[in-house]
């Protein structure tokens, strides 16, 4: 068995400790100095250590002062719902506090579709795509990213082509679809729980490994043909995903 990096185990013994309640919220820890005698390390394995848990949300570094425990982050509730228009201050508490208020996007027009991707568009392997990633904040806090894929032969030519561009640019897949005279119909979604890579849990904040949700999104028009679709990743320890679901009535 491979030997555990000697700055995990010490972040694994002062997570520990901090769970435990030795420090309560608030309250700074000892120096690196200290905690390097103390574990029989380097301070550089304690700074590595407790950049660690700076990243998994139990510690915050401010410049100058030192390291303390952090309070808890809020789970904030994220409700996905066919009512768009009924979901502020809908029934039964089902508020959400998880949507983005801003967010940063990437587009980029020619990518050939993977294979997966071409399959879940209905189109071939290498045909190209308008690929675009989402990095989207709730509350100043990374809540969301998003990898979105358009086939081209949907779009190109049109002012629409790149989502976060033109005269539409950020007003949705559906009124983008809609001016170029397709209907979006149906959203199909796939929820399925996954470790956060590396690269997804520096840009959510949070550790590599920690529990996601990936949605896999797939839009569809009045045709059953995809025109869309995404793969959205939330991470567990930010956000509470409820689905909310109308009732047809006679």
């Amino acid at each position: 068995m491979p030997r555990e990096a000697p700055y995990l185990a010490v972040a694994e013994a002062l997570r520990a400790r901090l769970l435990a309640g030795e420090w309560a919220v608030g309250e700074r820890l000892p120096s690196r100095v200290r905690l390097a005698e103390e574990y029989g390390v380097g301070r550089n394995v304690v700074q590595r250590a407790m950049d660690r848990l700076i990243v998994d949300g139990l510690l915050e570094g401010r410049a100058g002062s030192g390291t303390y425990v952090r309070p808890s982050r809020e789970r904030l509730r994220l409700v996905r719902s066919r009512h768009h228009e009924r979901r502020a201050g809908s029934r039964d508490g089902l508020r959400e506090r998880g949507r983005a208020d801003a967010w940063e996007a990437e587009s980029e027009a020619g990518v050939p579709a993977p294979e997966a991707i071409a399959e879940r568009l209905g189109v071939r392997p290498g045909d190209p795509c308008v690929r675009t990633r989402y990095e989207f904040l709730a509350e100043g806090q990374p809540v969301q990213l998003s990898e979105s894929w358009e086939p081209m032969a949907l779009t190109a030519g049109t002012p629409v082509t790149l989502p976060e561009t033109g005269p539409l640019a950020g007003k949705g897949v559906v009124e983008r679809m809609r001016s170029i005279g397709v209907v979006v119909d149906t959203v199909v979604e796939v929820p399925r729980p996954a470790r956060a890579t590396r690269t997804q849990a520096h840009l959510l904040g949070i550790g590599a490994g920690d529990l996601v949700l990936r949605i896999e999104r797939t839009i569809h028009d009045t045709d059953g043909r995809p025109v869309e679709t995404a793969d959205i990743v939330i991470p567990d320890a930010r956000r509470e995903v409820v689905y909310e679901f109308g009732v047809d009535r006679p």
